[in-house]
């Protein structure tokens, strides 16, 4: 049986801006478009969402309810840096994941634990390691497929756990409000209300032929198994999202550029290490700073040809660690090397050939 989970970030676009600028942390914050204009809020904060804003709200709308919330435009390529540094975290401790978008995705719990019970062991474990090293947090859910995980993810937020175990899905969705359910659009769920039909529970127990009339076509026996847990959908994995990496937390924060450099070219070795054992090599190298205050910059570079030699990967995470302290100075607490975009062969040296 599969032991799956979901995991979503909590509120994090929002999360982001905070760990940038502490000062937001206590104000109803909302990241998204002009509220003087057309704009539509990204996301907001759980001091903003006590205001009652939330998703897709109109921006001016969010301002009537909330007239001294702090609006943000999104930085999407900063959200990225974080959301990659996330996946990577991820990567070190779950082998087999599904991202499926900046803040959330499907992890494999099955790769690492045998049980429900360790499977919530292990998913606490990714809470911790995600804190740590980025400062942001999450909430899981943990189930045999992806549709209850995905729904129970929500359960509990922010910085939940919510674990459904075997046989007990049907049960877990049946009270939940119908429109929860992925798959059940505007339209769908209009038609099931108009008749009577208001909980997952209820769409669960429908005929076959009260499904035809409601639901006609190939989606309504899809939305009447998912309502009772049934979800045969596997994880969806993209070579293109797969990197290995390697990192290390200084024990003090370090500004010495030759310091720096030893470290980059200390786990550029590690990386091409684990390339090597794992017969990959690849294109893209990127280079992870963490700053004193916590905040993450990357910088990548995508080479002509693979490698996996740790003289080059080394020297391309050197110069990108010297361009990311041209765009922001400071002492770093952290750095960190990985190589994505990675192929089944190896790149041959000349020596090689």
């Amino acid at each position: 049986m599969p032991i799956l989970a979901h995991l979503d970030l909590d509120a994090f676009f929002a999360a982001v801006e905070e760990l940038e600028n502490p000062e937001l942390r206590e104000k109803p914050l909302v990241v998204g478009g002009d509220p003087h204009g057309r704009g539509v809020v990204s996301t907001a904060n759980y001091v903003a969402r006590k205001y009652g804003i939330h998703s897709a709200m109109s921006a001016a709308e969010a301002l009537r309810r909330c007239p001294q919330a702090v609006f943000v435009r999104p930085r999407h390529a900063l959200y990225a840096q974080y959301s990659r540094a996330v996946w990577e975290t991820i990567g070190e401790l779950v082998p087999r994941a599904e991202r499926t978008g900046l803040d959330e995705g499907y992890l494999d719990l099955g790769t690492v634990a045998d049980d429900f019970v360790r499977a919530r062991a292990a998913a606490s474990a990714v809470q911790t390691s995600i804190r740590g090293t980025t400062s942001l947090t999450c909430s899981l859910g943990v189930a045999s497929s992806k549709v209850v995980c995905k729904i129970a993810s929500d359960r509990r937020k922010p910085g939940g756990i919510t674990v459904v175990a075997p046989g007990r899905e049907a049960g877990f969705l049946a009270p939940l409000p119908v429109r929860v359910l992925p798959g059940v659009g505007p339209r769908a769920e209009e038609r099931l209300l108009r008749s009577g039909i208001t909980t997952i529970g209820a769409l669960a127990a429908l005929s076959d032929g009260e499904l035809r009339i409601l639901l006609p076509g190939s989606i309504g026996p899809l939305l009447r198994d998912r309502a009772r847990g049934i979800d045969p959908r596997d994880l969806e994995l993209n070579p293109e999202q797969v990197s290995i990496s390697a990192e290390d937390t200084f024990a003090r924060d370090v500004s010495e550029r030759e310091s720096l450099h030893a470290e980059l070219r200390r786990l550029a070795e590690i990386v091409a290490d684990r390339l090597t054992r794992s017969e990959l090599s690849g294109r893209t190298v990127t280079t992870k700073l963490r700053y004193a205050d916590f905040s993450i910059r990357t910088r990548s570079t995508t080479l002509a040809a693979a490698v996996d030699d740790a003289v080059t990967i080394g020297d391309v995470a050197c110069g990108l660690l010297d361009r990311g302290l041209r765009d922001r100075p400071g002492a770093l607490r952290l750095v960190g090397v990985g190589v994505s975009s990675l192929s089944p062969f190896r790149q041959l040296t000349f020596d090689e050939q």
